[in-house]
């Protein structure tokens, strides 16, 4: 039987290439984590998807589960976990978070 949150999880990854699994919105951030990674990729002109998980607690219990990620936020890019907030500064720094986005 398929278990429907994780149904919405890749739904969610598989129709967007870049997914933020976040605490609060883009408008009304709700972690610190969460508002640097969204006004990373708002500064970078990459369009995103989120998904407020503060709002949604089914979703916030399994996406640890799901991705073998502790954390929030849990950035998708085209389907596959990328990691959270300092990774992903850490890939913008070097460059290959925009060589991965194009």
């Amino acid at each position: 039987m398929t278990n429907p949150v994780v149904e919405k999880i890749e739904k969610e990854i598989h129709s967007h290439k870049v997914v933020l699994f976040v605490k609060g919105t883009p408008e009304a951030p709700q972690c610190g984590f969460s508002a640097s990674t969204m006004e990373l990729f708002k500064k970078m002109g990459v369009p995103f998807h989120s998904v407020d998980v503060i709002t949604n607690p089914d979703l916030r219990m399994a996406i640890p589960q799901y991705s073998k990620w502790p954390t929030f936020p849990q950035v998708f890019i085209d389907g596959k976990l990328i990691g959270g907030c300092d990774i992903v500064h850490e890939m913008h720094e070097s460059g290959d978070l925009q060589k991965l986005l194009k």
